[in-house]
Parts: structure tokens; sequence; C-alpha cells
């Protein structure tokens, strides 16, 4: 299926076509100077990347929403084609690979229904690896577990005392935002996430101001906004950036960041913090998804999820192909 072919029949669907046009082409021309298509420029990217790293092994991090799904009104419907699954297959089956969503765990693992990575939900606040980090082995949020089919991992929540107060907020703020059509409460254990997507324009201010409102009494959590979204998570030092570092860490992913080269690929507020996490390690491709101008602290760039996938199936090629 080609790009246009695969756009078409998401919009059949039902689902946005999330590649808004420009209409300052060259604003966009000078935007595409600084960050580059990791497309386009494939090969001297990865030239580069792996001249300035000898010896490192490289890990690949996604984000969920807007990357390897397209931006869709119902957040329950964001399903992942079948040729975007197995392009993350080839490539989980190149490089250790992890997903950092603000999902619930559970549900983008729903969603993506592959064995051979490592998901992290809630923006990193539930993470989920065959072992633990190094230097959160003890950490008294980290524990050992066994799912239904009997596979043992270890699951890192530095979040987990505030999740009596995450429910109570969103009991309350169910009826707090019931009266305003079109809002819609999404229940992402460690994160709350108010969609306001299918909310009239004219009420969205109204919906923000309701739940800003709300909020007040509860000074030890914030507030960020995403994609038509809000999204409420308690105030600790723990972001997706934090959940790269996390998972770089891991035996899996090389036990150190000293060892590998992070390829981290998002489209959201949120995954600014794994690209700044990037910048700090002083190596890595950050690589954002847009296709319109935005600050970003990404390198390169991407326009949409259809130009995710052929990306990652050409990193699993060029795996295959002997270059590393």
């Amino acid at each position: 299926m080609g790009h246009q072919d695969e756009t078409e029949s998401w919009k059949a669907r039902g689902h946005e076509d999330n590649r808004e046009p420009t209409d300052d082409v060259g604003s966009h021309t000078s935007w595409l100077e600084k960050h580059p298509s990791a497309l386009d420029g494939f090969e001297d990217m990865m030239m580069t990347s792996m001249a300035a790293a000898k010896g490192k092994k490289i890990v690949v991090l996604l984000d969920y929403d807007g990357t390897l799904s397209h931006i869709v009104p119902d957040p329950d419907q964001a399903f992942m084609t079948e040729a975007m699954r197995s392009a993350v297959d080839q490539v989980a089956n190149c490089f250790p690979t992890a997903i950092i969503s603000g999902r619930r765990r559970d549900k983008v693992y729903d969603f993506v229904k592959l064995d051979n990575l490592c998901y992290a939900g809630s923006h990193g606040l539930d993470i989920s690896t065959p072992s633990a980090s190094s230097k959160y082995s003890n950490h008294k949020h980290q524990s050992r577990t066994t799912d239904g089919k009997g596979n043992e991992s270890d699951v890192f929540r530095p979040a987990v005392d505030f999740l009596p107060t995450i429910k109570k907020i969103k009991k309350a703020l169910e009826e707090e935002i019931k009266g305003i059509e079109g809002a819609m409460i999404e229940d992402n254990t460690f994160c709350i996430s108010v969609h306001y997507r299918c909310v009239k324009e004219e009420k969205v201010d109204n919906l923000k101001g309701t739940v800003e409102s709300f909020m007040k009494a509860y000074d030890n959590f914030r507030i960020s906004e995403g994609k038509k979204v809000m999204e409420i998570r308690p105030k600790i030092d723990w972001d997706k950036g934090r959940a790269l570092q996390y998972l770089l860490d891991t035996p899996d992913f090389g036990s150190s960041s000293n060892d590998v080269i992070p390829v981290f690929i998002g489209d959201d507020k949120t995954d600014e913090d794994a690209f700044k996490a990037i910048k700090t390690i002083g190596r890595g491709i950050p690589i954002v998804v847009s296709s319109t101008p935005k600050e970003t602290e990404a390198s390169y760039s991407l326009r949409d999820p259809t130009e995710v996938m052929r990306f990652l199936l050409q990193l699993a090629k060029w795996m295959e192909e002997g270059s590393v």
C-alpha cells in the first residue's frame, strides 16, 4: 500500500490525517534545514551517528499515539495498522526496542500486541522490563512480578504512592465535566487524560478552566497539554526522559547509557523530555514526528506515522545488510 493509499484508507475509517498543511513554505523549509528528514538523509545520519560512537549499539524507543498510530477522535480506536506492527516487529528483532507511551501500559500492549519489546506506560511512570535497571534494583518502587502467562518481569512505578489520590481525582473530575459534551476522561493508571478533541471549539476554554480550577486543590499534581488533551500527573521528578534513561540502564538495553546510541521517535510535547535526555547523553538520534514547523529539541523529523513506518523498515534493512 502506497503513502497516499494508506492515508486515504485511514480517512475512510474515520481517522484524522494529522499532516496539517502549512502556509509558510519558507518557514517550513528553514525548519527542515534545522530538523532534516530522517528518511531523506538516512545514510548520512546513520554514518555520522555511528562514526561518533564507535562500538556502541543502537536501541530504539518509540512513542505510540501520533507516532505508530494516527491521531483519532476516539482514543480507544487508535489502532496501528498490520503493516506498522510488522515494521515494529522487524525493528525489535534487530535492536532492543521499547514503547514509552502516555497510555496505560496494558492498553498500549493491547494495541501493539508484540512480545519482543518492552513497554512503559503513563509517560514512563509504569515500566516493565525483563531485568531491573542497575540504578534502581533495590528501589522501593521496583518489584518482581509474574504475568498471566507465567512470564517474570521487573516493574518500576515511581508514582505508586499517588494511586489512591489519582483514583479520587478521576472520579470527582468525571462529575465536574459531565455536562460538557464531547469531553472524555481516560484512566491511564498514573495519569488522567482529559480529551477534548470532540468538544465544540467554543466550549474548550470552559473545559480547560473547569479542570484547572478543580486541580488547584491538588498542588502535588501538574497539568500538561498534548494534542487536544490535558494530562494530569503527579508532580514528581519523572518523565519520558527519565524513563528512557531507566531503560538504557537495564541489561537488555546495554546496562548503561554509555554503551548505546538511542533512537527516540515521538510527536508530542511529553516526548521533548526524551529528546532532551538524548542531548544530555551526548549522542543518539532524536526524531520528531510533525508535518509543520514547531519548537523541538529533536535533531531530525518525519512527517507522519506512514513515514515512521518507512523509517523503521529502512532501519531494520540497514541492520540486516550488516551496515553496523
